[in-house]
C-alpha cells in the first residue's frame, strides 16, 4: 500500500476557476484576482509517518536471555508494533505465537543462519509458517562463505534455490548486508553480485542502513535504483565519528531514505547498546515522531 498520500488540489487556468465545469468551459470573470493568488500554489505531498515500528530482537539479546517473557512485555509496552526474531530462546512455535498474540505484537521476519538454511531448510519454513513470519532472512556470512567473488556467486545460487522454496511455501527470503559486501573484490562489489545473480522474485534484501554508510555508500542510491528489491530495512544510527548509536543520536538522514524507498518493515537495531532497554526506548520515540 502506498504510504504517501497526496492532497487533492483545485485546477486553475488563465486565472479562472469554474466549479463542476470542464476547464474548456471556463471564462475569465470577477474571480480572476482571487484565482491568480492561488495559481502559484503547487500540490504538496502530505507528511508520512511509519506505518509500524519494529525491533530486531538481537538488540536486546542480553536481557532476553535472562527474562524472555518480561523483556518481550517491555518491548510491547514501549510501543513497538513488530519484532524480528534472531533465535527463539528454546520456545516452541506455539509458545511464540501465543505470546505474540497476548502482547499484540506481530513478527513478520526472522533471522536464520546460513548453516540452518543448508541443513534444515524445510524445518525453517515450517517454523516460519507456524509462527506467521512473512520473511526469512540470512543475517550474515562467515568468512569461509565469502572468501572470494566466486564464493559470493555460489551464495547467490544458494539464496536463489532456498528463496524459491520459500516462495513456493508462501514466504519471502531476504539477505541482510553488513559492510563487507561493499568491499571490492576482483573489480566487483560482492553486493552487486548478490543483486544481479539472484532471482528478484525469490531473493529480496534487508538493507542495513548503518553498514551501507559505514562502507562509504549511500542507502538512498540503492533504494532509488530498485525500491521493490528492499522491503525490509534495519534502522541504525551512526555518529559523526562512525560509532553505532541509538536512533536519533546520530547523523543519519532517515527521512530522505524512507521517502525514497518502498520499505514495508522498519526494524530498529543496535548491535551492542550499553543499556539495551533505554536504547530501544529512545529509538522508538525518535521514529514515532519522524515524518517524511
Amino acid at each position: 500500500m502506498d504510504r504517501r498520500q497526496f492532497l487533492n488540489t483545485s485546477l486553475w487556468t488563465a486565472g479562472a476557476f469554474c466549479a463542476g465545469v470542464s476547464l474548456a468551459g471556463c471564462s475569465n470573470g470577477s474571480d480572476s484576482d482571487s484565482a491568480s493568488d492561488d495559481a502559484s500554489s503547487t500540490p504538496k505531498k502530505s507528511a508520512s509517518s511509519l506505518p509500524a515500528i519494529g525491533l530486531q530482537l538481537y538488540t536486546v539479546r542480553s536481557v532476553l536471555e535472562n527474562d524472555f517473557s518480561g523483556t518481550m512485555k517491555q518491548v510491547a509496552e514501549i510501543g513497538y508494533d513488530e519484532v524480528e526474531f534472531a533465535g527463539y530462546y528454546d520456545r516452541s512455535p506455539e509458545e511464540i505465537g501465543t505470546m505474540l498474540d497476548d502482547l499484540g505484537l506481530s513478527a513478520p521476519a526472522a533471522h536464520v543462519p546460513l548453516q540452518q538454511i543448508r541443513e534444515a531448510p524445510d524445518d525453517l519454513i515450517q517454523t516460519a509458517q507456524a509462527i506467521g513470519h512473512d520473511y526469512l532472512v540470512c543475517p550474515y556470512l562467515r568468512e569461509a562463505d565469502r572468501d572470494g567473488i566466486d564464493a559470493y556467486r555460489q551464495r547467490a545460487k544458494d539464496f536463489s534455490a532456498f528463496g524459491k522454496r520459500c516462495t513456493d511455501a508462501g514466504i519471502q527470503f531476504a539477505y541482510h548486508n553488513h559492510d563487507f559486501e561493499f568491499q571490492e573484490m576482483d573489480g566487483t562489489l560482492p553486493f552487486e553480485v548478490l543483486l544481479e545473480e539472484t532471482t528478484p522474485e525469490h531473493v529480496k534484501m534487508e538493507l542495513d542502513l548503518y553498514w551501507v554508510v559505514a562502507a562509504g555508500h549511500e542507502p538512498i542510491d540503492y533504494v532509488k535504483q530498485n525500491p521493490e528489491r528492499y522491503p525490509l530495512c534495519h534502522v541504525k544510527d551512526r555518529s559523526a565519528d562512525g560509532e553505532m548509536v541509538s536512533v536519533g543520536a546520530g547523523t543519519m538522514d532517515f527521512a530522505s531514505i524512507f521517502r525514497a524507498g518502498n520499505f514495508e518493515h522498519y526494524f530498529v537495531e543496535h548491535d551492542n547498546p550499553e543499556n539495551p532497554m533505554q536504547s530501544i526506548k529512545s529509538s522508538h520515540e525518535t521514529l514515532r515522531q519522524l515524518t517524511f
